[in-house]
C-alpha cells in the first residue's frame, strides 16, 4: 500500500475504498473508509506500523480499523471528502501531523 498516498489522503481529508483481509471475519472485505492515521497501535502488543481508518460501513459499534500492511489487498483513493467531525469524538493525539482544525 502506498504510504505516501495514504498520508496525503489524511491531509486532504479524502475517503478511500479499502479491500482488506479481516482476521475477525476470516474473509476479504471492502469498505468505504476515512484514513485517520499511520503508525503503531497504542493498544496492540505488536508495535509494527499500521493503517488506521474509520470504517463507515462497519456492522459493529467500534468503527476503527487498525490494519497491518499485509492485511491490505487494495486501496482506491476516491474523489470524496470527509469531515473529521463525523467520527472524532476524543481528544486527538495523532501520529501524523495534519491541519484538521480542532480535530488536529
Amino acid at each position: 500500500m502506498p504510504r505516501a498516498e495514504f498520508i496525503k489522503a489524511i491531509e486532504n481529508k479524502t475517503k478511500v475504498r479499502l479491500t482488506f483481509v479481516s482476521k475477525e471475519d476470516n474473509c476479504t472485505l471492502t469498505r468505504l473508509c476515512a484514513p485517520m492515521d499511520f503508525g503503531p497501535s497504542r493498544r496492540a502488543k505488536n508495535k509494527d506500523d499500521r493503517y488506521h481508518l474509520w470504517d463507515y460501513e462497519s456492522d459493529k459499534a467500534n468503527h476503527v480499523l487498525s490494519l497491518l500492511p499485509a492485511q491490505i489487498v487494495n486501496i482506491e483513493f476516491l474523489d470524496m471528502d470527509f469531515n473529521p467531525a463525523e467520527f472524532v469524538s476524543w481528544p486527538p493525539n495523532w501520529l501524523i501531523k495534519r491541519d484538521w482544525g480542532v480535530y488536529s
